[in-house]
Parts: C-alpha cells; structure tokens; sequence
C-alpha cells in the first residue's frame, strides 16, 4: 500500500473513533501550547550512560513484566520491522544506545516499546535498554511530552560518548501532532479510542520509521527531539 492510501486509511480509521465519541461532553478549552522544540542541542551527560547502563535488556524487562503481561508477551512475539527500515539502520552504522523510560502498566510503553526492541535486536551497534520512571524520572523532566507532561515511553538516544543525540517521547510522530492537536477538546475516551485505533492499524511501523530517522539525524549530526516545556 503506498503510503498516501496508509496515511488516508489511519486519518478515517482516527475520525472514525472520534465520532463514535462524540456525545462525550468536551473538556475544558486547552491551555496555551508550550513552545516547540523542532531538534535538541547535543549535550554530553555522564549520568545518561550510567542510567543506560543500570537499565534492564528487553527480555529481563518483559520477564518481569506484571502489569498488561498477557498484552507485552503478545506485542514481544507479533513484533515486526520492514527490511527497508532495518537496511536504513545498518547503514546509519557506528555505536548507539537507546535509553527507555518504561513501566509495564503503561498502554503506550506496551505499544511502542517491543518494535525499538526488535529493531535493536536486528541492527549491530545499536543497544537498548530501559528504567522505570523511579529511576528515570531526571530524563523525562528535561524530555517532556509536547503539552509539557512527563510521559512513558520517553526514549533517548545516546551516541558511543553518551551525548544526547534526540528523543521520542510518549508517542511517535504520526499520532503525537494529532493527540497534542485535540488533547483537552475532546475527552479522554476519545483521544484513547483514537490513540488505540492507530496502534492497531500501523503495527509498529510510525514508531520504527521515526527511531531510524532520528538515528540517520543524529549521525548527520542534526539530532531530532520533538518535545515540550514544563507548564
């Protein structure tokens, strides 16, 4: 399917979860958006690569996963990336580690995660690794969610030297613009029916394309990190 007619089928299949919402009352007009960030300064920070390395790999993680553990094992043994994008990532080439900010009990850690997992899984020089909010807390407070929050997933990838070089945070790029777009014009069951809907339909496909274009990105050394401020 080109990707015109997949962009189109995931802006019905999204339209179509808001309005089957669409007696919900709306909530309360959003506050102003905090400004932008369109990329990220690459800055050196020690204790990234310390945190990165505490983390667990992805089997010790879904090993003891408790919460939404029937959903994690199923995503871990369904997960799939195209050989275009894994082909794009080996010739990135060099040493980079992705840190992960993850819970179990997280919706979109559950749906996000396992993709960045096989990825690095497939491509040599490219490592993964996750902490729980308890110990990640530092990164998602300076990689916070566009409206501002602190979010799981937060992914930060880190270069052979541990410097920042981009982010993903909550959400990949595809559905992030329009969650930050209606978040607080409509209710929460509509913009989690629509999140879900996304998810089902672009199996893991948006999060893989953005994690190899911020790899490429970064190695041009013009890292992406689309994130918000603190309110």
């Amino acid at each position: 399917m080109s990707n015109t007619r997949h962009r189109a089928s995931l802006v019905a299949a999204l339209s179509l979860a808001l309005s089957a919402f669409a007696a919900t009352p709306a909530r309360a007009a959003t506050k102003a958006a905090p400004a932008r960030a369109p990329g990220c300064a690459v800055s050196q920070d020690s204790t990234l690569m310390a945190l990165f390395t505490s983390g667990q790999s992805f089997p010790d993680f879904l090993a003891a996963a408790k919460a939404r553990r029937e959903g994690w094992l199923k995503m871990a043994d369904s997960a799939r990336v195209t050989e275009a994008l894994v082909a794009r990532a080996k010739a990135v080439g060099g040493t980079w580690h992705l840190l992960v900010v993850a819970i179990d009990a997280c919706g979109d850690s559950m749906n996000n995660v396992p993709y960045l997992a096989k990825l690095s899984e497939m491509v040599p020089g490219l490592d993964l690794r996750i902490v729980l909010p308890v110990n990640g807390r530092p990164v998602q407070d300076s990689h916070r969610s566009l409206d501002g929050r602190t979010a799981t997933p937060t992914f930060v990838l880190l270069d052979s030297n541990g410097n920042d070089s981009g982010c993903i945070v909550e959400l990949p790029r595809e559905i992030r613009d329009w969650a930050h777009g209606v978040r607080g014009t409509v209710s929460s069951d509509s913009l989690h029916a629509g999140i879900r809907t996304f998810y089902a339909a672009n199996r893991g496909v948006a999060i893989t394309t953005e994690a190899v274009e911020m790899l490429e990105a970064a190695k041009a050394g013009s890292p992406r990190c689309a994130r918000g401020t603190r309110l």
